[in-house]
């Protein structure tokens, strides 16, 4: 009997502190605590060590996992860091925010009877302490090669593909619309799943290796993808994403206090509205307010507005529970701070009142029928089920599509039938003889970790162009 109860203790996971419910609610502060070095350890001991690592199979970018995790069993956590840089510049990020259960962790052959090794939480573990012992990449860099490459957008796509080029010797200037690089971490990923500190951190280390950044700065309006051949840059990688908002189309979505999650969330985190009015950005508030959608987009709004005084949110979708695609960690932290989900429902008309500002919203119950082209039941009305639901406060967050600034104003890039750039999902090259693209601009909305992995395949196919004998300047687009 205490044989058995030893092996269940080695093979039980170590889970990760939190802040309490009741707690979170009222402040934008991150709510997983992250493991102490003893938890650390003991974590990391479950590992097998595979001789065949299917874990790394499900990694977008091909971090060594057992390698990584290995070392933080034996307690050498520069080297553990150091591992993981090899092959991700954002670990830190990764360790928060990519999906590991459907990823590595979805891998692990632990989880065939238990629960697979907890491989964010580690490397979450190992970019903390690095960062708090001030462990920097000091991995040895090519000699200069005398090659610019310009950047359009530094999300996680277009950082992965900046840190590898810079390691391989080239000159990168990276270009941002907005007013502070980082992309969709730092608009779209609220402070308490992903600290802005800890993206401005990745970012800094960027810049000391040598890495320009130019903010404010819309290719396509302020500069074209022509221009910046003009100036002499041997290649360029487009890493914009997908941010355009999508709507429902239905009857009075123009009321005020209809808003899609990327203006609500853009405030609250980029430009830290929900400080207001220490920062000068209102947010909309709502008493009642209504998220519509169940990705992790709604899940980050929802959590947004709990923390910003409404006194309810629901959380509307079409589908039931097991077709939600957010995370599942995210669902989880939503309930326990009191987000409701209204399943199996869909929007039909938005209501208002004298002023034109939304008061309610008409409702009908789904059922689901066959699966439809994403593999999901396909919600079907039920007639004569339609009902009505108070709020004052409605986020859109139904999706985002490709803005069309950047690819309109390129002449001879081909676009898919949805807006997306054409790319090689191999090379990332794209129409455009010197252009590469990856990251949601041509896969449309997918995981930071995906992101990474096309720029990570873009950096050494570029690499490989500025490196090729006999290049004249035409096969460069200038």
């Amino acid at each position: 009997m205490a044989e058995k109860e030893d092996v269940t203790e080695k093979w039980a996971r170590i889970g990760m502190p939190e802040q309490e419910p009741d707690k979170r609610r009222e402040n934008f502060e991150e709510v997983p605590l992250g493991y102490t070095p003893e938890m650390a350890v003991k974590e990391a001991s479950r590992c097998l060590q595979c001789k065949s690592p299917s874990c790394v199979e499900g990694c977008p970018v091909e971090i060594d996992i057992p390698a990584f995790v290995q070392l933080i069993k034996e307690e050498k956590f520069d080297e553990a860091i150091k591992k993981i840089w090899e092959k991700n510049r954002l670990p830190a990020v990764c360790g928060r925010v990519c999906p590991q259960e459907t990823q590595c962790e979805g891998r692990c052959v632990l989880g065939k009877k238990g629960r697979p090794i907890a491989i964010g939480n580690l490397e979450r573990f190992a970019a903390d302490l690095a960062r708090r012992e001030g462990i920097e990449d000091v991995s040895p860099k090519a000699e200069p090669s005398g090659k610019r490459v310009a950047i359009v957008g530094s999300g996680p796509a277009g950082l992965t593909v900046a840190a590898d080029l810079l390691a391989r010797g080239h000159q990168v200037t990276i270009f941002e619309a907005l007013h502070k690089p980082g992309g969709v971490l730092v608009y779209g990923i609220p402070e308490f799943r992903l600290p802005k500190k800890i993206v401005a951190d990745e970012i800094e280390s960027l810049e000391k290796q040598g890495a320009e950044i130019m903010c404010n700065t819309v290719v396509g309006r302020t500069i074209t993808i022509d221009e910046l051949f003009d100036q002499g840059y041997d290649a360029i990688f487009v890493g914009v994403g997908a941010g355009l908002p999508r709507f429902m189309n239905i009857p009075g979505e123009n009321l005020v206090g209809i808003l899609s999650a990327n203006e609500y969330l853009t405030r609250a985190n980029l430009m830290k509205a929900y400080r207001f009015p220490e920062y000068d950005t209102p947010i909309p508030r709502g008493r009642n307010v209504v998220v519509i959608g169940a990705g992790n987009v709604a899940m980050d709004s929802a959590r947004t507005a709990v923390r910003l005084g409404a006194e309810t949110v629901r959380i509307v979708y079409r589908r039931s529970r097991e077709e939600m695609p957010a995370r599942a960690a995210e669902i989880h932290h939503a309930e326990e701070e009191g987000v409701e989900l209204l399943l199996l429902t869909s929007p039909i008309r938005f209501l208002g009142d004298e002023e034109g500002r939304v008061a309610g919203m008409e409702c009908i119950k789904m059922e689901l029928g066959e699966p439809d082209a994403s593999g999901r039941r396909r919600p079907i009305p039920i007639e004569g089920s339609e009902f009505e639901i108070v709020c004052d406060l409605v986020i859109i967050a139904i999706g985002t599509g490709a803005n069309p600034l950047l690819t309109r104003s390129t002449e001879g890039l081909e676009l898919n039938r949805w807006g997306y750039i054409e790319a090689d999902p191999e090379t990332g090259e794209t129409s455009i003889e010197g252009v590469w693209a990856g990251g949601d601009i041509v896969t449309g909305s997918a995981t930071v970790i995906e992101a990474m992995g096309a720029g990570r395949r873009a950096a050494r196919s570029i690499h490989e162009h500025l490196t090729r004998e006999g290049r004249s300047p035409e096969s460069c687009g200038v």
